[in-house]
């Protein structure tokens, strides 16, 4: 029988819930809550630019992606960050089909590099994006999960961090705004993260899909964190994608800037091994980088839901107002757990949310799995249906709070 290295990994966590909901009819009309893909119209003048650029899906495109999207990219950075011409589209970026691609192909690419019998091991926050833990293992490193708790604001404590392990590191993946939490690292945090990476000589792979959606305040992000520190983009590597900010999952764009010597070698490796962005998707990507009205659009329908979910369940399932992305990570614990509380809103509303535990690994040691007593509800349809079910979902767990 065929034995592979993945056959230890955590199982994809919608095919779990899949599992879990098993023969239960729903309760009413189906309503998926359990997957982040997006609702929200996408900007209109995606279609025409496609369409104008047909022709153009006959060519081969390049790695390095055409300069009017590398230009884009890096013009957004500078309104974005306000960081100048720190990030050079000739030297500084790679065009990806979605930043999965890019955040697992990192992997292949600078594990072995630094492997060498010692630098063997890729941190990972718990809860992860569980790509980050496929692509540890793809590149032949240890994944080690660091814990994230509410004590903690959801964020790996730094300071715990063994020594010992950072000398053996590769690379460390950081979300911020994060999945499933929503937590806005800040920028000392940053700051703090990149100046170990670059003591201890990996790289950070910073993961801001959804730095362009919050509540308030736009999150800090890592090129700002780098300017403010000075030296260049060592050890920094930011990926970013217009299938959040822009409500444009399906057409796979993604970008990866950060480190020359890096994106050096990246460009190298994905024209040899990656599929690149055709040139009427470059084309779009460039107008849509280009364009904050949307953006600003998209981002108020967001918080709207955030804050009619804020008056809906207000202090109940430890309810806070996630300060970036659009998650509730909402605790479960007087309702049986997430995966209880999981079936009972299938079995009784329809609704079909994530069990926490789904996104997560046990910590060795613990007492109890302290990301098992979590859901994670994704308010990616409109207000209406969003309030209806948060409204229906506080009323069948009342009891319970």
């Amino acid at each position: 029988m065929f034995a592979s290295r993945f056959d230890n990994l955590p199982s994809s966590p919608f095919p779990r819930l899949t599992s879990l909901l098993g023969d239960l009819k729903p309760g009413a009309d189906p309503v998926d809550m359990a997957i982040g893909e997006p609702k929200h119209a996408p900007p209109g003048f995606v279609r025409d630019i496609i369409t104008e650029h047909f022709a153009d899906f006959t060519r081969y495109p390049p790695a390095l992606g055409s300069s009017a999207l590398r230009d884009a990219v890096a013009q957004w950075t500078r309104r974005r960050y306000g960081i100048g011409e720190l990030i050079d589209p000739e030297r500084n970026l790679v065009p990806l089909c979605g930043t999965r691609e890019g955040l697992f192909g990192i992997a292949l690419l600078t594990v072995p590099e630094w492997q060498g019998g010692t630098r063997n091991a890729v941190l990972i926050p718990n809860p992860f994006y569980q790509c980050y833990a496929t692509a540890a293992v793809a590149a032949g490193a240890e994944p080690v999960y660091l814990p994230t708790r509410r004590e903690t604001d959801f964020l790996p404590d730094l300071g715990t961090i063994d020594r010992g392990l950072l000398d053996r590191t590769s690379l460390f993946y950081l979300c911020t705004p994060s999945n499933p939490q929503g937590t806005v690292a800040s920028l000392d945090y940053i700051e703090r993260l990149i100046s170990m990476a670059r003591e201890h000589d990996f790289t950070v792979l910073f993961d801001e899909c959804y730095s362009e959606i919050y509540l308030d305040t736009p999150p800090p992000g890592a090129l700002q964190a780098a300017a403010r520190l000075g030296d260049g983009l060592a050890n920094v590597l930011s990926f970013n994608s217009l299938s959040k900010r822009s409500s444009l999952a399906g057409l796979r764009s993604g970008i990866c800037m950060g480190d020359p010597d890096i994106v050096e070698s990246f460009l190298k490796f994905r024209n040899l091994a990656a599929p690149q962005l055709s040139y009427p998707i470059q084309a779009a990507s460039a107008a849509v980088w280009s364009d904050e009205d949307h953006v600003v659009r998209n981002r108020d329908l967001y918080r709207d839901k955030i804050v009619a979910a804020e008056q809906i369940l207000g202090g109940a399932f430890d309810f806070y107002a996630p300060p970036g992305g659009f998650f509730l990570w909402l605790d479960m614990s007087e309702c049986g757990g997430g995966e209880a509380a999981a079936r009972a809103l299938w079995r009784e509303e329809g609704v079909r949310v994530l069990p926490g535990g789904y996104l997560a690994r046990p910590e060795a040691g613990a007492d109890e799995d302290p990301y098992g007593k979590y859901v994670r509800i994704a308010l990616v349809h409109d207000l209406e249906t969003c309030s209806d079910v948060l409204r229906r979902m506080a009323a069948l767990f009342a009891a319970n709070v």
